[in-house]
């Protein structure tokens, strides 16, 4: 394990930091607390990075079973937030990683499980510009151990409170992604949301909860003088915003998020990503996302808009 800390601290600022407990008692302070899991060469290292950037204590390749000791120490201490990943290097994880969870939320901590995947033609081609082999591999092909731990991980990837499909991120795009959902200052919103525009002709985003398709609307792209713009631009934005029924689909989807929004945050959904596709992911997608994100903030939702496909075409 290593926490890249050196002297045993957080890399980044606590806040809230309480008085140390005395250590004859077995009481600790509830913490919030992040399980990073996911696939192989998907990413959560970069995202356990990222974290720490962010004030968050974070640990690599932890046992499931040390979960609980860790955070126990922690609360004794002065930490607030305590993130781990964990993965399979820690071997038959999955079901003790659920139950750890279990017990972590029995205790009175706040657990959250972000899982980050890949399409399985990004991970082959990572592994292979890496040279390296994956760990549930043994004497199969590349695309054996893939499958194999996508089927070890479907009962965790079914309980995670936040999926980051790192297929079409980069570094700086999965920084704002993680940042969205967890830079708010130690305080963490009822409900989070992502609106990600993206281009149908490059596939469906896997980890989209909501999907809304805005090829109802004339594309910009047939109009010389809009095609080299992008929705986040004025003039592109005023042409599609101003088209008929654009504001009455804006106006008409609000009112079914704001339907679903009390019942999300009733059952513990701290997370939700909003899609809207277009053929490319350059105009109408762009400029429908933006104005959701800035609706959804009127509303008291903590959004951002992100821009999968933009600068593709």
């Amino acid at each position: 394990m290593s926490t890249d800390t050196g002297q045993g601290h957080p890399a980044g600022p606590q806040s809230d930091v309480p008085p140390a407990l005395d250590p004859a008692t077995t009481e600790t302070p509830p913490l919030d607390v992040v399980v990073v899991t996911g696939l192989s060469g998907a990413g959560k290292l970069s995202a356990g990075r990222v974290l720490e950037d962010l004030g968050w204590f974070v640990v690599d390749n932890l046992p499931p079973a040390l979960l609980l000791p860790m955070v126990r120490l922690g609360a004794r201490g002065d930490l607030r937030r305590f993130a781990a990943v964990v993965d399979v290097r820690s071997r038959a994880f999955s079901s003790d990683l659920q139950e750890a969870i279990r017990i972590l939320a029995e205790a009175g901590h706040r657990p959250r499980v972000v899982y980050v995947h890949a399409r399985d033609e990004v991970l082959v081609r990572r592994y292979e510009s890496n040279r390296r082999e994956h760990p549930l591999q043994g004497s199969g092909t590349l695309i054996d151990g893939i499958s194999a731990e996508r089927a070890l991980l479907t009962g965790i990837a079914g309980e995670a409170d936040l999926w980051v499909d790192t297929s079409d991120l980069n570094v700086h795009q999965l920084r704002a992604t993680l940042e969205n959902a967890f830079a708010r200052d130690g305080q963490t919103p009822p409900l989070t949301a992502t609106v990600m525009s993206f281009g149908f002709k490059y596939g469906l985003p896997l980890d989209a909860d909501l999907v809304v398709d805005a090829r109802f609307l004339p594309n910009p792209h047939w109009i010389p003088e809009l095609r080299p713009h992008t929705g986040q631009d004025a003039d592109v934005r005023d042409y599609v915003l101003g088209q008929p029924h654009a504001a009455d689909f804006l106006d008409r989807y609000v009112d079914v998020l704001r339907l679903l929004i009390p019942g999300y945050r009733r059952e513990g959904k701290r997370y939700l990503t909003l899609a809207v596709g277009c053929t490319g992911g350059k105009h109408r997608s762009v400029a429908i996302a933006e104005e959701f994100a800035r609706r959804l903030q009127a509303e008291g939702v903590a959004a951002a808009a992100r821009h999968r496909d933009l600068g593709r075409e």
